[in-house]
Formats: structure tokens, C-alpha cells, sequence
């Protein structure tokens, strides 16, 4: 018994701890090899000869529950020892991801008009000629095609070149009233510093019954949504030709960078050309089947926005992925 509790006291390890737990309490161990013998021992000595073998296991088994809580907690302690932390200490700087400017630009453009209850409406981004073209009053060999510089496909499809399909597929499914934007990336065969293949636009739609909708209306939200985006600027409607509008009109804001005083930006006019807009075309409530309605429409390109908005000189710059242009929009 003595010798059995001084080879378990003197244990270091929980390895060897184990090792010692089958030689003494295993199905082969020492204590069943005692037990093992009772068998043999007489019947008036057998209830005496079981109790102390019991008593002396009791013993042992504590002695080594003690011993093993003891490696165990030392174990823990050494375990946490080597993981601890100096918290007083600095640590390394955590760099922040952020929204790309133009991203950033397309939701603060989305959020202004979805307090104004305008639905967000999305479309394909390969289009047919009729949606993209037909629909919008821009019918085959139309000069106006000549205006945007489209990819086409063998089978006759396109990449789209504004959001406007989306408008008419809107209007194709529902009919009115509408309050509508379609926010989306558009493709064109452009390339330089205002021009991307790939750039996105927010175009709007609002349709009612006839006579419910009208220039004053457009001009009110327009005004109104140029001063969220640009701050306390001026706003002016010049005439213009689209042929998806009747009246068009294209809309300046007096110049942010010299406050419309003439600079290099504005080319000395202290105007900035941001959008355009116009009456909807009856020609293309017809392509659609709506009687008796009005409406108005507006477009603008975000990445413009963008680059008025963070200083940008050029467009391509907002998709090269230059970090270090990126890393102050954190």
C-alpha cells in the first residue's frame, strides 16, 4: 500500500499518470490481480480480506484523484502562461474596407428618391433591340442610334447602352401610376478620360393619368435632388433633344469648384452639364399600350456624379484599383 501511494505521489505528468492508472487499477492491474484472489481465500476470511482490498483502493483512488487535479491544473496553468496576452501592449493597425466612391454615390442617388416612395426597379443587362431601341422611340436607321456606340451580338441582342429598357419593361408589367428608378451598370464603345465601356447609370420614371404630370413636377423634384447631392447650388434647364422625351432638357448646377465663377472645369462658363430630362414621349406610351397618361424621365450618369463629388479628374481612375487612390474613401 505504502510503496503503491509513493509511485503515485511521485508522478510529474499526466502521461505517466496514466500509465500508472492501468498498472494499478486496469482490468490487469495490480488491484485486480488482489481482488482476483479471493476466490481462493475461505469463506470466514473472505468478508475481512474484501473490505481492506476495498479500503485500499478507496485510498488510492483518491491519493491519484488528488494527484491527477494537480497535474491537471498545472498543465492549465502552463497552457495559459504561454497564450496570454499583454493587452497594454499596441497592437497592429486594423485597416478598414469602404464603399467604392461610385457605389457609395449610387446609394446616397437611391436613397433620396426611395424616401420620395420611387420603386427600385432592375433589369438584364443583355437587352433586345426593341426595349433598348424601338420602345424608346428610336426606331431602325434613326440618326439618334449613332448617338450611343453599342455592342451587339450575332444574334442580334446588345449589351445595354442606358437603363431605360427597364422603364419600359416596367411599364410593360404594371400599369399606372409609376414611380420608378432603375440604378444599373450600362456598356458603350467609349474610352478616355470621361468614358468607360462599362459605367452605371440611375434613370427615373413617374407616369399618371393625363394632365397629373407635368414639367413643373420634374423641375421641383430635379432641383430639389441636385441640392441634396451638390449643396446650396444653382439650377438651370437648357433645351435639348432626346427622342425618348418631348420636351428635353439638359440640367446644369452652377460650378462646385469655382462657385460659377469660370475655372478650367466649367471651361469658363461656371456651368456643369449633370443630367438629362424631359417630358415622356406619347411615342413611346404607344410602344407600350398606355392611353391617356403623361409623364416625365430622367438619367444621369453616377460615376459623374462621382467624380464631381470626390475631385476626380478621371473616370478610368475609378476602375484601375488603385489603392492608393482607394484608400481615401475609407
Amino acid at each position: 500500500m505504502e510503496e503503491l501511494k509513493k509511485k503515485i505521489e511521485e508522478i510529474k505528468s499526466l502521461e505517466d499518470l496514466e500509465k500508472v492508472r492501468v498498472e494499478i487499477f486496469g482490468k490487469k492491474g495490480i488491484l485486480a490481480a488482489e481482488f482476483a484472489k479471493l476466490k481462493d481465500i475461505p469463506p470466514a476470511e473472505k468478508k475481512d480480506f474484501a473490505k481492506g482490498l476495498n479500503d485500499k483502493k478507496a485510498a488510492l483512488t483518491k491519493i491519484f484523484e488528488d494527484i491527477k487535479n494537480l497535474l491537471e491544473q498545472e498543465a492549465l496553468n502552463k497552457r495559459l502562461k504561454s497564450e496570454a496576452i499583454d493587452v497594454s501592449l499596441y497592437g497592429y493597425e486594423l485597416k478598414k474596407g469602404s464603399l467604392h466612391p461610385v457605389m457609395e454615390t449610387m446609394d446616397k442617388i437611391i436613397d433620396y428618391f426611395a424616401t420620395l416612395n420611387f420603386s427600385v426597379e432592375s433589369g438584364p443587362l443583355v437587352e433586345d433591340d426593341f426595349t433598348n431601341f424601338e420602345a424608346l422611340n428610336l426606331p431602325k436607321n434613326h440618326p439618334a442610334r449613332d448617338m450611343q456606340d453599342t455592342f451587339f451580338f450575332k444574334d442580334k441582342n446588345l449589351l445595354r447602352t442606358h437603363t431605360s429598357p427597364v422603364q419600359i419593361r416596367t411599364m410593360l408589367k404594371q400599369k399606372p401610376p409609376i414611380r420608378m428608378i432603375a440604378p444599373g451598370a450600362v456598356f458603350r464603345r467609349d474610352y478616355d478620360l470621361t468614358h468607360t465601356p462599362m459605367f452605371h447609370q440611375v434613370e427615373g420614371l413617374v407616369v399618371g393619368k393625363k394632365g397629373e404630370v407635368s414639367f413643373a413636377n420634374l423641375k421641383f423634384i430635379l432641383e430639389d435632388f441636385l441640392r441634396y447631392m451638390f449643396g446650396d447650388v444653382k439650377v438651370r434647364f437648357r433645351p435639348s433633344f432626346f427622342p425618348f422625351t418631348e420636351p428635353s432638357t439638359e440640367v446644369d448646377i452652377s460650378c462646385i469648384f469655382c462657385e460659377g465663377k469660370g475655372c478650367r472645369v466649367c471651361s469658363h462658363t461656371g456651368w456643369l452639364e449633370v443630367l438629362g430630362s424631359g417630358v415622356v414621349d406619347p411615342n413611346v406610351f404607344k410602344a407600350v399600350g398606355y392611353e391617356d397618361v403623361s409623364g416625365y424621365a430622367f438619367g444621369l450618369g453616377v460615376e459623374r456624379f462621382a467624380m464631381l463629388l470626390h475631385k476626380i479628374p478621371d473616370l478610368r481612375s475609378l476602375f484601375e484599383g488603385d489603392i492608393r487612390l482607394l484608400e481615401q474613401f475609407r
